[in-house]
């Protein structure tokens, strides 16, 4: 289905060298975390993922019904947050992961295809998987041998 992710550290303190296939990204922290800022952190890059798949999603679904979408814009965010109900926190202040996602369309489209295209925004597939329990199984390689890594 996907290709494999490789990410390895850089030169840098905090700088990640990232290939998929054959395109290759950095990630890494801002300056005031003690990284390089030569690349996107890891949250950034996570809501890049997401902004990219709903994008395409939307587009998918429009082209599908031959809707008038001319573009996309979307500007996301992240911050931890207070949980609404807190009623079964301990000490009544329980943070949780929050993204916050700004939606744009551009082209004739009338109110109710903007509401379905929000709609369908919500159920791309990286939407989907973020809303979903995610097991994942951490494992050690097998050993590599210095020849083997690259610099």
């Amino acid at each position: 289905m996907s290709r494999s992710v490789v990410v390895e550290a850089g030169r840098l303190r905090y700088a990640q060298n990232i290939s998929v296939g054959s395109h290759l990204l950095q990630g890494d922290e801002p300056v005031s975390a003690g990284g390089g800022d030569v690349g996107p952190n890891p949250y950034e890059l996570l809501l890049a993922a997401l902004g990219s798949c709903t994008s395409m999603t939307v587009r998918m679904y429009a082209d599908r019904k031959q809707w008038p979408l001319d573009g996309v814009h979307i500007e996301l965010s992240y911050a931890r947050v207070h949980a609404e109900d807190c009623a079964a926190c301990e000490n009544g202040l329980k943070l949780v992961d929050g993204v916050e996602m700004e939606l744009s369309f551009l082209g004739e489209l009338s109110r109710n295809q903007r509401q379905r295209l929000i709609e369908i925004a919500n159920k791309c597939p990286v939407h989907r998987m973020l809303d979903s329990p995610i097991p994942i199984r951490t494992r050690l390689a097998p050993a590599r041998q210095r020849s083997e890594l690259v610099e």
